[in-house]
């Protein structure tokens, strides 16, 4: 699932690529954006924000966000692409500096739009601190966190809060914590939270395989996520599952220890 650490290596990977290359071939193939032609400018580079990403190029920005399914694929010119070419929604030709000829394909893309890069704020400035940028400030998150009175599993995925942040994180930072999903988000010791989170997608964010267990082996990555009906890898409870959401158009499965997460964990 693209959460933040996920789109922070497509950054990465795609900034490798394109940083100074000059656009040959730019498509946008949905209707809003489609007349949209960047061809001959120069990418400045690619960002990501929490969950976004950003392609600065000449004067202007492309805004995309991976949702559920989207991801990008980076190729040297003329390699087949590895999704079929109906899903594919943005693609960006470039020559880099040293004359390598790149091209990165959009699958699955959602949000895409175009603003100039002096706007990009009407795009992304909504969103709270990101544990990945430079300008992290965990006492912003912390402060955030703490005077949002919702469940703290609801709270921690809301990227006015904290960007970068979805379901497995959540689920995997409260059962550490030791805090039940539906604890209000106030009554817990958010600074503490925010501590955990920072320093787990920090570790995950270099990994191709995200693990919250320190064991990348297939099915025993995740301390509870996905595990319902399974043992706890702590006490041997049995995890239980249910959903949480701001409102019901917006529900996510949840995951908890009935033993191991009894309260708000305020110390």
């Amino acid at each position: 699932m693209p959460e933040g650490d996920t789109v922070y290596r497509t950054a990465r990977r795609l900034n490798e690529a394109l940083a100074g290359a000059t656009v040959t071939r730019f498509e946008l193939r949905v209707p809003q954006v489609a007349a949209v032609d960047l061809t001959g400018s120069v990418v400045h580079g690619v960002v990501s924000r929490g969950k976004h990403l950003l392609h600065r190029i000449g004067d202007q920005t492309l805004h995309t966000h991976l949702k559920m399914e989207g991801e990008w694929h980076v190729y040297r010119r003329g390699q087949r692409w590895r999704n079929a070419a109906f899903k594919a929604r943005a693609v960006i030709g470039a020559t880099a500096p040293d004359g390598t000829e790149w091209e990165t394909v959009g699958f699955d893309l959602a949000d895409i739009t175009v603003v100039p890069t002096s706007a990009e704020d009407t795009l992304v400035g909504y969103l709270g601190p990101d544990p990945l940028a430079a300008d992290w400030d965990a006492v912003e998150a912390a402060r955030r966190l703490g005077a949002d009175r919702r469940a703290v599993h609801v709270a921690l995925q809301d990227q006015r809060n904290v960007a970068g942040f979805g379901n497995e994180y959540a689920n995997e930072i409260l059962f550490v914590r030791g805090i039940l999903p539906t604890t209000p988000a106030d009554q817990t010791d958010a600074a503490a939270i925010v501590d955990l989170g920072t320093r787990m997608i920090r570790a995950n964010k270099d990994r191709s395989g995200r693990t919250f267990t320190g064991d990348a082996r297939p099915g025993r990555s995740t301390w509870v996520y996905r595990r319902e009906g399974r043992e706890c890898r702590r006490c041997g409870a049995i995890i239980r599952g249910g959903s949480l959401g701001a409102d019901p158009t917006k529900e996510r499965i949840v995951f908890w220890c009935p033993v191991c997460q009894t309260g708000p964990a305020t110390g």
